[in-house]
């Protein structure tokens, strides 16, 4: 058993990404630009920003969180996304989600300019992404991928099996791993004899958020098992993972563990969002 580290691959990636936005202010004479909103004081959205801001100074792009108090209404937030659409100087809008009940979290990720969409959750990014064009891809299921093939893991005709089919992380990760040639089983609550099916993969991909749901029996001997979960344990009060990480770790070959996991890849994954939406901003600038 092996843990695949998204703590020491984040770094890896954030230090890369710094010494290319090093030379940028001789290149292009500005610095990519991430705006993040925050609406309430939600403890986890509160304390994901502020991992956001840390690893924005690691690597040297400029960012700004800009809160808005729980209360703050939907017409409020869309015009301040309306300024930011509007500022040339800003790359990528990300708002934290999720949001307070009042506000429409579809309306509000369709009011994002499509090519400041950090996320990925704009509807024509999910469309390049369906359709093998152009987009920006999720943060989350894309650094699932990079610490897959950070270890040099086969996904080409392997069998993999994804719990969860969210927008945010099921459905896209899935299609990323079909992009790979993979074959890939989508499961969920519903699914009947999950234990089962789970237990055929090569690869297990979970993302139900439910703390420690998988237990050894749906694991095959030797399978590579990514944990995508951030729960807390009712009985230790600690971040754990969906995968029961102590009982499920020695019946796999490679395993990534909460926290330090995918958690550190979705944040460096963001940075390269940014910095991808700054080029392409550039470059159309320049044209």
């Amino acid at each position: 058993m092996q843990i695949i580290s998204g703590k020491e691959l984040s770094a890896k990636l954030k230090a890369e990404m710094a010494k290319d936005v090093a030379t940028y202010m001789d290149k292009y004479r500005r610095l990519p630009k991430l705006s993040v909103i925050l609406v309430g004081e939600d403890p986890g959205s509160v304390s994901y920003v502020t991992g956001k801001t840390k690893a924005c100074d690691e690597v040297g792009i400029l960012n700004e969180t800009i809160r808005l108090e729980a209360t703050a209404s939907e017409a409020e937030l869309l015009s301040k996304i309306d300024e930011l659409n509007a500022d040339s100087t800003v790359d990528g809008i990300l708002v934290q989600l999720p949001l307070p009940k009042h506000i429409d979290e579809n309306k509000v990720i369709f009011s994002i300019k499509r090519e400041k969409d950090v996320d990925g959750f704009h509807p024509l990014n999910v469309a390049g992404l369906w359709n093998n064009t152009d987009c920006i891809v999720p943060c989350t299921p894309k650094g699932v991928i990079k610490l897959l093939k950070s270890e040099n893991i086969e996904l080409k005709g392997k069998n993999v099996v994804v719990i969860g089919r969210s927008n945010i992380v099921g459905l896209p990760v899935s299609k990323l791993l079909l992009n790979e040639n993979a074959t890939v089983t989508i499961t969920h609550s519903k699914t009947q004899n999950l234990p089962q099916v789970c237990a055929q993969a090569d690869i297990l991909v979970v993302a139900i958020g439910r703390a420690k749901f998988v237990t050894p029996d749906f694991i095959k001997n030797g399978a590579v098992v990514i944990d995508v979960g951030v729960n807390r344990d009712e009985a230790t009060g600690k971040l754990c993972g969906d995968v029961d990480f102590d009982a499920c770790a020695e019946k796999t070959s490679y395993i990534t563990k909460v926290p330090g996991g995918v958690g550190p890849m979705t944040i460096s994954c963001l940075i390269e969002n940014t910095i991808e939406c700054f080029l392409n901003n550039v470059k159309h600038k320049l044209m």
